[in-house]
């Protein structure tokens, strides 16, 4: 079984915002079709679950775009939907507390469009639901890529560092940290000892597509603490390069399944 844990399934006019915004700053995105088309060409290719995470870059949106997550793991029950907040924004605990006291399966945070650093007091409502309802926050908070076209230094946002003061402060959050946390990767894998509610996932830093890779021995280290992802729709390659990839490693046979869809449905849930 197959659990893709970091799929973005946008209305289509902001997912057209996105792609611009990557064609202007990041990469050629490959696949701009709508969700429909998305969610079938996983499902098509084998993938049996998708993690849906949502985001917004002001305050103001997020219950709509929550709305629209949710609609669409309605037409898709493939699709297991988290919500999104703007960290600081009116009305934010109860945006929480209405998406996972219902079916939304977590809350997704990106430090770097959000301009947001993992202990900044403003996310103190996010993690204290995700102890309390014992959900995953999906916190992009590696420091690359560091592109100058979110307005602010990554760098700044981002870290493990932070994302340790921030756990110290809420032992008891549910932390996934996007793309192996590159490349702060190693400063990532030394706090899982110490933190056990902390997981990363490989999206887009397994598949040799940039320069630089992390140490892709993490996955044998940490096989139960490591999700498969993949960023589709936004990437500029196949969306099963990192599939192959990972497959490539060979890793014991109860080690992949964890990785690939184990750890992801114990998160998340089926």
């Amino acid at each position: 079984m197959i659990v893709d844990a970091h799929v973005h399934l946008h209305p289509d006019r902001l997912a057209e915002a996105i792609r611009r915004w990557f064609d202007a700053h990041a990469w050629d995105i490959q696949y701009r079709s709508g969700v429909d088309e998305a969610v079938r060409t996983l499902v098509e290719g084998g993938v049996a679950r998708l993690v849906a995470l949502p985001y917004v870059h002001k305050p103001g949106l997020a219950r709509a775009l929550n709305d629209f997550t949710l609609d669409v793991s309605r037409c898709h029950p493939e699709v297991l939907p988290c919500c999104t907040v703007f960290p600081g924004e009116d009305g934010e605990e109860q945006i929480l507390e209405e998406a996972l006291s219902g079916p939304f399966r977590g809350v997704k945070i990106h430090s770097h469009v959000m301009r947001i650093a993992p202990d900044d007091p403003r996310l103190d409502a996010v993690w204290r639901a995700s102890a309390r309802f014992r959900k995953p926050v999906v916190i992009h908070c590696g420091p690359e890529p560091a592109l100058a076209g979110y307005g602010v230094d990554p760098r700044a946002v981002s870290g493990a560092d932070r994302l340790q003061r921030a756990l110290d402060r809420h032992p008891d959050a549910v932390a996934i940290v996007p793309h192996l946390g590159f490349d702060d990767t190693a400063k990532f894998e030394q706090m899982l000892a110490s933190h056990p509610n902390l997981h990363l996932d490989t999206t887009m830093v397994i598949g040799a597509y940039f320069e630089r890779q992390p140490d892709l021995d993490i996955l044998r280290r940490h096989p139960d603490r490591i999700l498969y992802g993949t960023d589709f729709p936004n990437i500029p390659y196949a969306w099963d390069r990192e599939l192959k990839a990972l497959r490539a490693l060979r890793l014991p046979a109860r080690d992949e399944q964890q990785i690939l869809s184990g750890n992801a449905l114990r998160l998340f849930g089926p």
